[in-house]
């Protein structure tokens, strides 16, 4: 009974601190995503400007994904609960340039002697397609769908040779300290509203912001994407929506014989795109 009990409290203090964010007024909404990016963006800079407790470069090489989740919240007395919301980016390859983000969140609790509040800068590494996979579905569970492990610290840190301890790395910095934490539980899930209510598209999928069939983003989602471009040395991703803005060419049927041998008709190239449901490894 004790166990049961135990289990209603962590899950209700779980939920307590997700109902948090729907407490904002609804005029937020939009602004209230492109103010996460910024802060989502702002972690990444301060991260990476540390040198003894950076994000390793081996790491960051073979990463398929990357979640930045910002002031995730964790109250405690006895039972703990956890909750973040924050972005999730992902390539097809480790050549590729990184998606558009999707917004998500990240729930857990916890049991224990422990009591207050803290609040943390999350950051989760994946480093295997089916995981990104995975959340793509619409969310996993850290340690049972993915498995999870507290991420190395400084610019080499032990990747070279961990980085196929786990299919995910955390990160955490809180008070300043940035290290690996431990989120065995903690499920991440696909925001469908925010990403409704940031790519001003209803019922948009994760899988339609990875393979670009959105909007152009706003200029917070650029930016964000150019940091971590160059923490990671990868380019730029172009822009369907720009590709689309190309003026076609016509064809003109020849008028003379006197075309030059073996010139090759115009074309155009699509725009990319990287359907997840594709990809093995």
């Amino acid at each position: 009974m004790f166990n049961g009990f135990k289990s209603v409290s962590t899950a209700f203090m779980a939920l307590a601190l997700a109902a948090l964010p729907n407490f904002v007024p609804s005029r937020a909404t939009g602004a209230r995503e492109e103010g996460r990016l910024l802060v989502a963006t702002e972690v990444l800079e301060d991260v990476e400007g540390m040198p003894d407790q950076r994000l390793p470069d081996a790491l960051l090489a073979r990463a398929y994904g990357i979640a930045v989740i910002p002031d995730v919240t964790k109250v405690a007395f006895i039972f703990g609960g956890r909750h973040g919301n924050g972005v999730l980016v992902v390539r097809s390859d480790l050549n590729a340039p990184w998606s558009n983000p999707v917004f998500v969140s990240l729930t857990g609790g916890s049991w224990g002697f422990q009591a207050g509040a803290q609040s943390s800068d999350i950051i989760l590494v994946f480093t295997t397609k089916s995981g990104v996979e995975g959340i793509a579905g619409g969310k996993i569970t850290l340690g049972a769908d993915a498995s999870v492990a507290t991420g190395p610290v400084g610019r080499q840190g032990s990747a070279s040779t961990d980085v196929n301890l786990a299919e995910i790395y955390s990160y955490a910095r809180t008070r300043g300290l940035f290290g690996g934490i431990a989120l065995d539980g903690s499920v991440i899930a696909i925001d469908k509203t925010e990403n409704a209510a940031f790519y001003g598209k209803s019922g948009v999928t994760a899988t339609d912001i990875f393979s670009g069939q959105t909007p152009t983003p706003p200029a917070a989602a650029q930016h964000f994407l150019e940091r971590l471009s160059q923490a990671t040395r990868t380019a730029m991703r172009t822009s369907p929506a720009a590709e689309a803005a190309t003026p076609a060419v016509t064809p003109t049927p020849a008028a003379t014989p006197t075309s030059t041998p073996g010139a090759a008709p115009a074309g155009i190239d699509g725009a990319r795109t990287y359907p997840l449901e594709d990809q093995k490894n």
